[in-house]
């Protein structure tokens, strides 16, 4: 494995890092003073659209797609410390085309959509001329459990039909969001993981209402998590995407990608508190002497940094994996770092706000929202439990051959 940064990806960093330093991060206290999380669909301050505009100026747009014909072209382990850097301020994955639940979707269409599904969906998204969500987990199920999901897709000659209750609907409160990929049940009577599909649900489609937005610790992100009520919802039965039956393969090849974009992005949420916590002790006295020198507040930093050395390298030779066998082939690593990344950001984020006292519970700072996004990852995207399972199932099979 050979994680030495390829000379595009040191160009791109050069790049990405100046757009950070010079547009993102000085634009993130006129974001957040002006993004208002009460309305639906909230606002999206203008500031987006000018820094998307300037990302594309700089050809900083859809690194994450490795397929050429839609993206950058760049590999798993070349997209991870891009991805790391995006990941030192919640706006910035958004500003440059990389952003949940978009970048999943994206993908899904690339794999598995058809030439008018990509016309109508891809190119748009592409484009960053419209936004999407993904609507699966369900309140009245548990959805770690997928097999659990009841809402209908039902075949009507040309049509289907969509009924059900879906939350935790990422992306369907943002202004520009015109399609949701729904998973759904479209078979009952197949076997347990042949009985979902995956439909494309226009956001406008009659029958598709925004019940309410679902806030995470009393934050919400740019696109919003709805609770969403589909009655009876009408859509072309060509709005499938691949086969009948087939979303949990689907499912797959869309979560391995979404999780370890997550982990990319979280260590660099996690490198932006250690640098926080360290300017602090640099320049905080307690106790007659700066918090630097405190043994205490020096574990906590160091302790820290051995963490992030560790899951970083965790996190790329996922990426490795992915690129040389397959998300098939790193799933147990995709697992692996899915459990650590934010774990590890969780715990970097709550030393911050320790070494910060009480502004790091403040909104003075980054770090609570930054607490609550790290938390959140430990459940989104599966919980902590059932990546666990996973990798104790992968262990036992090797151990019984």
């Amino acid at each position: 494995m050979d994680f030495a940064y390829s000379p595009r990806v040191v160009e791109l960093r050069e790049q990405l890092w100046d757009f950070m330093n010079t547009h993102v991060l000085p634009a993130e206290e006129r974001y957040f003073a002006e993004f208002s999380a009460a309305t639906v669909p909230h606002h999206i301050p203008a500031v987006m659209e000018e820094l998307k505009a300037e990302a594309r100026s700089r050809g900083l747009w859809n690194l994450f797609l490795p397929d050429e014909r839609f993206g950058a072209g760049l590999t798993n382990l070349e997209y991870a410390p891009l991805a790391e850097i995006t990941g030192h301020s919640l706006i910035a994955p958004e500003a440059i085309n990389c952003s949940a639940p978009d970048t999943g979707n994206m993908e899904v269409l690339a794999l598995f959509g058809t030439a008018d599904q990509q016309e109508t969906w891809l190119k748009p998204l592409l484009a960053g001329e419209i936004r999407s969500c993904v609507a699966m987990t369900e309140p009245e199920v548990a959805s770690s459990d997928p097999t659990n999901i009841s809402t209908r897709i039902e075949l009507d000659g040309d049509e289907a039909i969509i009924t059900g209750r879906k939350w935790w609907t990422s992306g369907a409160a943002h202004p520009m969001a015109r399609v949701s990929l729904l998973m759904g049940l479209s078979d009952p009577e197949a076997e347990p993981h042949r009985r979902h599909s995956f439909v494309l649900v226009p956001m406008d489609a009659d029958g598709v209402h925004i019940v309410g937005q679902l806030q995470v610790f009393g934050y919400d992100d740019p696109g919003g998590h709805c609770e969403v009520m589909f009655d009876e919802v009408r859509v072309p039965a060509a709005n499938l995407i691949g086969e009948r039956g087939a979303a949990f393969a689907i499912a797959q090849a869309r979560l391995g990608p979404g999780r370890i974009h997550h982990c990319m992005r979280v260590i660099g949420t996690a490198e932006r508190a250690l640098a926080l916590m360290c300017e602090r002790a640099r320049t905080r006295t307690a106790f007659g002497k700066l918090l630097s020198e405190q043994g205490v507040v020096q574990q906590a930093i160091a302790r820290s940094r051995v963490e992030l050395e560790q899951v970083r390298l965790l996190c790329h030779k996922a990426a490795w994996l992915m690129d040389t066998q397959g998300t098939k082939g790193a799933r147990a690593e995709i697992a692996a770092i899915k459990v650590a990344a934010p774990q590890v950001a969780c715990d970097i984020v709550d030393r911050a706000i320790q070494v910060h006292g009480g502004a790091g519970m403040s909104n003075d700072l980054p770090l609570a929202r930054m607490y609550a996004w790290t938390r959140a990852l430990r459940i989104l995207d599966g919980p902590d439990e059932v990546h666990l399972q996973s990798i104790a199932r992968h262990e036992l099979r090797k151990a019984s051959r």
